[in-house]
């Protein structure tokens, strides 16, 4: 990819390896960082207490973990630097975590980041923290990272899809790199400037200013909407497209034309609405009450979009799904919160977190991220059924 390692990279994180219960490593050669038999015995018998083992109730200190765990400071400094593997036995590893948890021993960060030139902490970047979708993806994101020992700062950007402005002073020099969702790479100049390595969530896979890209199968997704409704008979569309200008409604829209342009007799009609239920509410019933045969379905981008078209269909006096079907896209609570519930695109959110923590923490230790979309799955609800055979004129 385009950015590469910039010279920094986190160390590769680890689930712990157990307890350190069981027989006692051997006593220590020279030179090896194994522990020595009698002090790895105190580290698992104490019964002095965690004050008593490093002087008083003073803040502990490296040494006095390995003094505890019967190690050198530098087997302390790999296993709790996640340095350890092929140094250290993961048995000797887990005693010096135990050991550290129980006197309460913290690192110094501060110093440890300015030894190392990074500060182990990522940005995530997204349009808005109203929709639950991004929501879902901070939590895959800093579930990877916290795994890893890294941190997430989560930013919408002020001005929705447009450029984000440095959410805070030498934000530059603060951060490892930065995760964005749904949104373009341009929009990100004045946070990352030309340093920092950039993962793109949900948007353009040509765009050349991100090291890596995660998306879902976003057109597959709409392919498999259009598919379900064909198969039941409609024919006449309306596509409630949302008003935002981005690539991921971009492609849904083209899906969907080129999923229904190889019907010979399907009609679809696009009404742009805003991403809020009133909006999406009154650009439904617009559609509903135009001229011509009434639409026997409605194509929504969102799943409050399509909130908002099943308002629209009750105040007219008709029913969904027995006079207008509706589909929504993304899965989100609300889909299961309305009456009837809707038939929607189920994205992996947080999948799409997780990978996208991933590929930056590969970035970040040049490595090539995962590659390959993520993908989408249909869930039928209630919100959809077969066409009305001759539906009567709004």
């Amino acid at each position: 990819m385009s950015d590469g390692p910039h010279g920094r990279g986190p160390r590769r994180g680890s689930s712990p390896a157990g307890g350190a219960g069981g027989p006692a490593a051997p006593t220590a050669t020279p030179g090896s960082t194994e522990p020595r038999a009698p002090a790895l015995a105190q580290a698992s018998g104490r019964s002095a207490g965690p004050e008593a083992e490093h002087g008083g109730g003073a803040r502990p200190t490296s040494r006095d973990v390995a003094r505890v765990a019967g190690v050198s400071q530098a087997t302390v400094s790999l296993v709790l630097g996640d340095k350890w593997r092929g140094r250290v036995s993961e048995r000797t590893a887990a005693a010096v975590r135990d050991v550290a948890r129980e006197l309460g021993y913290r690192p110094n960060l501060a110093a440890r980041n300015l030894r190392l030139g990074r500060t182990r902490t990522a940005l995530l970047v997204v349009p808005a923290l109203t929709n639950e979708f991004f929501a879902r993806v901070y939590t895959g994101a800093a579930r990877v990272a916290a795994e890893h020992g890294f941190g997430v700062v989560l930013y919408p950007s002020p001005d929705g899809v447009g450029p984000a402005r440095d959410p805070f002073a030498s934000a530059r020099a603060a951060l490892d790199g930065v995760i964005a969702s749904s949104m373009a790479a341009e929009a990100l100049t004045e946070i990352r400037g030309t340093d920092l390595p950039l993962v793109m969530l949900d948007s353009d896979p040509s765009d050349p200013g991100a090291a890596a890209h995660v998306n879902v199968d976003i057109a597959d997704g709409m392919r498999q909407v259009t598919d379900h409704l064909l198969t039941l008979g409609h024919r006449r569309f309306v596509h409630l497209a949302s008003a935002v200008s981005s690539w991921t409604f971009d492609v849904r829209a083209a899906a969907l034309a080129q999923a229904l342009g190889a019907v010979p007799d399907a009609v679809v009609t696009t009404v742009p609405a805003p991403l809020d239920v009133g909006g999406a509410r009154q650009a439904a019933e617009a559609a509903l009450t135009g001229p011509g045969p009434r639409p026997t379905a409605l194509i929504c981008d969102d799943d409050v979009l399509a909130a908002g078209a099943c308002k629209a269909v009750r105040r007219l006096g008709l029913r969904v799904p027995e006079d207008v079907s509706v589909t929504g896209f993304d899965d989100l609570a609300l889909a299961t919160a309305v009456e009837p519930e809707l038939t929607t695109v189920r994205l992996p959110a947080e999948r799409v977190g997780e990978r996208g923590m991933a590929a930056l923490l590969a970035v970040l230790t040049g490595r090539p991220p995962e590659e390959g979309g993520l993908p989408v799955e249909l869930v039928t609800r209630g919100s959809t059924a077969r066409a009305a055979a001759t539906p009567s004129p709004a």
